[in-house]
């Protein structure tokens, strides 16, 4: 007879071992956590409300309302929130120099984001100077000025690529983007190039990405467009992998019409390092991992790391990537400040960024 079936009267509780197991004693939680509680659908539809709910709702729900709460605290900031302090230069003491100077804020994203609806997201943010930076990919830059002169289609992930190809069609994921807009873009692009040498050789200009990006904001005249909107608003944007994409093509295409043209990636470094170097506060948002993460990060890391910090994306830290890392790694380099505000919410940009905006910077507008 096994212990479980024994017929003695000592049976009738259930073993001291497996009540000290099941039963332990909880300690008190700290004072002020949140209680788990969702949104109550009976109470009607309230999108606002909804999204409230996110924080106390748990799991990628509840990151989501911890990146809400950061960025509008960099929003909120305001150099009048610190103490003066024997370090502070005469010109930083003044009470309305202090009441009016605002948090940096860097904004990066990946190319497939311009590439879909995000666009118009981002393109928002910067026509309303509600960022500082901007930091992109090559795709970032350049899908961005071909969207004002081709279209994009909404396609399917499972379109075969072989007929795609035959057909001049290119996929980005469940997007689709004719052939032909690369060609429009060349159509474009080369006689702005062709200007751009020519004033390099008479006017001795050194262009950098940024300024390159400038300037074809200035061209593109267009109002969907980011960069027009970052041209108008002087916001400057970085792109340190320039030539990874078609821009990179139709710089080489142009290598080979017309030699010469210079494209200086070390006055670009420099400038974007001393953005973070000479801000007061700097937070940071970024979509998407590669190199557009960590060239925000590493920019705060010459001034000892960002004071806020929200990370967008789908990545796992096992593969040691650093589109995978959490923010705590970044803290660990310098790159975020051991006691900033910071938050990874692991989903979909193309779900999430419409809706931190909504809840943020959409709301004072």
């Amino acid at each position: 007879m096994s212990a479980c079936n024994s017929d003695s009267t000592k049976d009738i509780l259930a073993p001291d071992m497996a009540t000290a197991a099941v039963l332990v004693k909880s300690t008190s939680v700290p004072a002020g956590s949140k209680t788990i509680r969702g949104y109550d659908f009976d109470s009607g539809v309230d999108y606002n409300a909804l999204l409230d709910s996110y924080l106390t709702t748990g799991f990628q729900a509840s990151h989501f309302g911890r990146a809400v709460e950061i960025v509008n605290n960099m929003r909120a900031w305001r150099l009048s929130d610190e103490l003066i302090t024997d370090l502070d230069a005469e010109e930083d003491r003044d009470p309305e120099y202090r009441k009016n100077l605002k948090c940096k804020i860097f904004l990066g994203y990946t190319s497939n984001l311009v590439s879909s609806g995000i666009r118009e997201t981002i393109k928002y943010l910067v026509k309303n100077s509600h960022v500082d930076v901007l930091v992109s990919s090559a795709g970032g830059i350049e899908e961005d000025f071909i969207k004002c002169l081709g279209q994009t289609y909404l396609g399917d992930f499972h379109l075969k690529g072989k007929e795609l190809r035959t057909n001049g069609l290119n996929r980005i994921g469940n997007l689709i983007v004719p052939n032909d807009n690369y060609c429009k873009f060349e159509d474009w692009i080369i006689p702005i190039f062709d200007q751009m040498l020519k004033e390099q050789k008479e006017q001795g200009i050194v262009w950098t990405p940024s300024k390159l990006i400038h300037r074809l904001g200035k061209e593109i005249n267009h109002p969907d467009s980011i960069y027009y909107w970052a041209y108008k608003n002087s916001i400057p944007v970085y792109c340190p992998a320039i030539t990874d994409g078609s821009l990179g093509d139709m710089l080489y295409f142009h290598s080979y019409r017309s030699p010469g043209l210079v494209v200086d990636l070390v006055q670009d470094i420099r400038a974007v390092n001393c953005e973070a170097v000479y801000a007061k506060k700097t937070g940071m948002i970024i979509l998407g991992g590669g190199i557009v993460k960590h060239h925000i990060c590493n920019a705060n890391l010459m001034r000892n790391g960002a004071d806020f910090a929200v990370f967008v994306n789908t990545a796992q830290e096992f593969d040691g990537s650093d589109a995978g890392a959490r923010p705590d790694e970044a803290v660990s380099w310098g790159k975020i400040k051991a006691n900033a505000e910071s938050v990874k919410v692991y989903a979909d940009a193309s779900l999430i960024f419409p809706l931190l905006v909504a809840q943020t910077f959409a709301k004072t507008d």
